[in-house]
């Protein structure tokens, strides 16, 4: 009996392997920018030509990016609506990207809280600069830098001197 199953394990053994193969291909073919993916970039205004916005949190706006074929199908904006809050603008961001059903997000820096948002979503998320439709490009083609830990502190981008400075000019350079 034990010598009879010796095949069968053998070929279930082949199928385990050709399977884990596939997933890594298609996680791999995902990280490029998959065949049907979205994607949100945090934007310092509105279109493909605005500028990555530096600040998750309190960017002003998001850029919600459809790509098929590693190409840009259609892309439209969406207001940040946590960028006056006065605390959790990062957590609160994270939620309303997270809601546009997105599997990755393009930004310059993220906080811990919206960081831990989107691990626990599953979602990837990478750094970028330059235009929108550059780091989009740049995505597709996987030259992204994955983002695997939060990249600012918590308050960074927080208006009104709130942040690690607390207003003192802290990193600005000379007093004029």
């Amino acid at each position: 009996m034990v010598r009879n199953m010796v095949p069968a394990l053998k070929i279930i053994d082949d199928e385990i392997e050709k399977l884990e193969k596939l997933k890594i291909d298609m996680l791999k073919e995902k990280r490029k920018g998959g065949k049907d993916m979205k994607i949100a970039v945090s934007a310092a205004g509105k279109g493909l030509d605005s500028q990555v916005d530096i600040r998750f949190g309190r960017c002003p706006n998001f850029v919600i990016a459809e790509m098929e074929d590693h190409e840009i199908k259609n892309a439209s904006d969406l207001e940040n609506t946590a960028v006056a809050q006065m605390g959790g603008a990062g957590i609160t961001a994270a939620q309303l990207v997270a809601d546009q059903g997105v599997q990755a997000v393009i930004t310059g820096n993220m906080g811990p809280r919206a960081f831990a948002v989107f691990q626990q979503l599953g979602i990837k998320i990478y750094q970028g600069s330059g235009t929108v439709r550059e780091v989009l490009q740049k995505f597709a083609k996987g030259e992204l830098e994955e983002i695997r830990d939060a990249t600012g502190p918590m308050f960074m981008g927080r208006p009104g001197g709130a942040g690690d400075g607390q207003g003192r000019g802290t990193g600005r350079g000379p007093e004029q």
